[in-house]
C-alpha cells in the first residue's frame, strides 16, 4: 500500500511458493513443508527495474522504500 500510494508498482515475487506451483506438482518434494520458502514467498518484492528508468526514477523508488 505504501508504494502503491506513491504510484510505484511492486508485486509479491512469488505469490505461490515455488514448490507449490503446478509446474512442480509431480516432484517428490512438492508436498513437503519448506518453512523458509513458505515464509518469504509473501515478503519478497519485485520492484520496478528497467533500463529505461531514469536515475531520478530509481532514486524515487529507493527513497520510498527507505521511507517505509
Amino acid at each position: 500500500a505504501h508504494l502503491r500510494e506513491r504510484e510505484i508498482t511492486a508485486l509479491i515475487h512469488y505469490p505461490i511458493p515455488p514448490h507449490r506451483q503446478n509446474a512442480y506438482a509431480g516432484a517428490e518434494w512438492a508436498n513437503r513443508s519448506l518453512p523458509l520458502t513458505e515464509t518469504i514467498h509473501n515478503e519478497v518484492l519485485s520492484l520496478p527495474i528497467s533500463p529505461v528508468l531514469t536515475d531520478a526514477e530509481v532514486e524515487y523508488v529507493v527513497q520510498c522504500v527507505n521511507d517505509f
